[in-house]
């Protein structure tokens, strides 16, 4: 497997943290900071097959798991080179093709993967194959938290979603609640537009159209029969939002049926309600309102782990 290096930056315009991956000489992968410990330089500008990670600034050599292997004009120097010489290293956890990151995480995401796997274990996501022609970015002009609280709830499908609520049995939507992430389970009356579960399988027996992972605080992984929906919310302001859809087909032949087959149109129904609420709140006299306790427990539970977080700043 050749020896590589991608650079990227997390949540651009939001938190703007230079990374970069690298797989080295033993096929393992590597999260690391892509910024040179001696000025601050960006390390790698392209991704591309590389044996050495070297920043052009001043020369400053690294290896391909970060580690500090060299630097000119620096043999006076005292006491180098030290542990902050090294390239900082940030936990990394993979799931079939994703990889997943964080600056600081205050839970480990391989607990989620677990509670994922309980119910979408049986699917060969190794097999999935990224989409780019189903993958794009939306605008939203409406804060990120809005966004989060409409997907968390399946209440307005009836009054939103026409074509989806066709698809999906609005009366047996459930929603179950996890520490850091929460689940929203469509079923169908129709049998031809649900996964074929394996034996043993915990909603055996049952017509499930759609898992939907949500994942503290703005992840959400969109589980269909055709394969898998990643949507990640990206703050811009106040007032606006961006979404990255990223589709992973697995089965190609089921992407006209079901609840996966109307993203684009769901996703703009979303938009314009999200946009009406923003609005909304604006309003002097607006306070807040009442959550439903059978239809709203998974934006109850967005904004208690919210309150938790923020306490915490």
């Amino acid at each position: 497997m050749p020896k590589s290096a991608h650079p990227f930056v997390l949540l651009d315009r939001y938190l703007t943290e230079p990374l970069l991956l690298t797989r080295d000489e033993d096929g393992e992968i590597h999260c690391m900071s892509n910024v040179c410990t001696h000025r601050a330089n960006l390390v790698v500008l392209g991704s591309g097959k590389l044996k050495k990670l070297t920043c052009m600034y001043h020369g400053r050599r690294f290896d391909l798991k970060g580690n500090f292997e060299h630097m000119p004009e620096f043999k006076e120097a005292e006491d180098f080179p030290r542990d902050c010489d090294h390239l900082h290293q940030f936990s990394l956890a993979q799931w079939g093709p994703l990889l997943f990151t964080g600056l600081d995480p205050s839970f480990d995401f391989n607990e989620v993967i677990k509670i994922m796997e309980e119910r979408v274990g049986f699917l060969p996501l190794n097999e999935f194959r990224y989409d780019a022609s189903m993958s794009k970015d939306y605008l939203v002009q409406a804060h990120w938290a809005l966004y989060c609280d409409n997907y968390l709830e399946g209440f307005h499908v009836p009054f939103v979603h026409e074509e989806l609520n066709k698809v999906l049995d609005y009366g047996s939507y459930t929603t179950e609640i996890y520490d850091h992430c929460n689940l929203q389970i469509g079923y169908t009356d129709d049998a031809t537009e649900t996964f074929d579960l394996p034996e043993g399988h915990i909603d055996q027996g049952k017509n499930v159209a759609a898992y939907y992972y949500w994942v503290f605080p703005n992840m959400m992984f969109n589980f269909y029969p055709w394969g898998l929906s990643v949507n990640i919310v990206r703050p811009l302001s106040k007032h606006k939002t961006r979404v990255l859809f990223r589709s992973y087909v697995w089965d190609e032949n089921k992407l006209e049926e079901g609840a996966g087959a109307l993203l684009d149109k769901v996703e703009r129904e979303d938009e314009f309600i999200v946009e009406g609420v923003h609005k909304g709140l604006q309003s002097s006299t607006y306070q807040t309102g009442r959550f439903s306790p059978k239809r709203e427990q998974g934006v109850h539970h967005f904004h208690r782990l919210l309150a938790a977080s923020l306490s915490k700043t």
